[in-house]
């Protein structure tokens, strides 16, 4: 069980970021992407291997609940979210995470009847694309070399990388100043109900805030088909505000 402790556990085996950006760092990539990273990054901020969210908002089951979450995400070691969803006043905890190359979802009511169990490749292959387009929230990793860098026109960078063997095509949305406006992907899942397959996937960025260097989105509405009529009538899922993060 993913509790507080295993994610403080979690948080501190992950090794500080040792590098230090600087906008020379970006000669060679795409306009859009450089405009995005040297936005996102303020120089001689260090790039980190590593971001702890507090967040709240509300997800989708069936109707929207409230919910108070934590996350930790560490590049190449994966992500736990714990939080506590509250149906009628009545909480149901758990945790979603990818960790050591596997992915896994358990949750209780009242943190002690079971609910939600799940883990396996599919849900693997799904939670690596969550990570994917989770690096919205940890924009040193987009800097690492193996990232490379596409731009289909003026406000769209494309970003290709791998997660646990999940390869990944991030679409970004990005205004002239480079702010973020949006992010999309092919994600592993069954929106549907039915078997897994690629489904698009992903969030528009509705407010922003600086922690640490760092110029991140900390209101976004996240879910299926984005860009689309599906997505506000049946697809979209996730409503959240970061309170506050912290980068290691």
């Amino acid at each position: 069980m993913a509790d507080v402790s295993s994610l403080n556990e979690f948080w501190k085996s992950i090794a500080p970021g040792e590098r230090i950006f600087e906008r020379g760092q970006l000669v060679g990539l795409p306009d859009p992407a450089r405009r995005y990273l040297e936005y996102a990054i303020a120089p001689g901020t260090r790039l980190a291997s590593a971001i702890r969210l507090r967040m709240q908002g509300q997800i989708k089951l069936r109707r929207w609940l409230p919910f108070t979450a934590e996350q930790v995400i560490g590049w190449k070691r994966g992500m736990i979210w714990r939080a506590t969803v509250r149906m009628h006043g009545i909480p149901i905890r758990g945790f979603d995470r990818l960790i050591n190359g596997e992915g896994e979802m358990q949750w209780k009511i009242l943190g002690l009847l079971p609910l939600v169990s799940a883990a396996g490749p599919d849900i693997t292959r799904s939670a690596a694309g969550r990570v994917a387009a989770e690096t919205v929230w940890l924009p040193s990793v987009l800097c690492h070399e193996e990232v490379t860098w596409t731009a289909p026109d003026s406000s769209h960078a494309q970003a290709h990388l791998t997660v646990e063997s999940e390869s990944v095509e991030l679409s970004f949305g990005i205004n002239g100043t480079g702010q973020l406006e949006s992010v999309t992907l092919k994600r592993w899942g069954n929106p549907e109900g039915g078997a897994y397959h690629y489904a698009d996937f992903g969030g528009f960025a509705e407010r922003e805030g600086t922690f640490d260097g760092y110029t991140i989105p900390t209101q976004l509405r996240i879910g299926w088909y984005p860009g689309t009529e599906r997505f506000e009538s049946e697809g979209e899922f996730f409503r959240c505000q970061i309170d506050h993060a912290e980068f290691r």
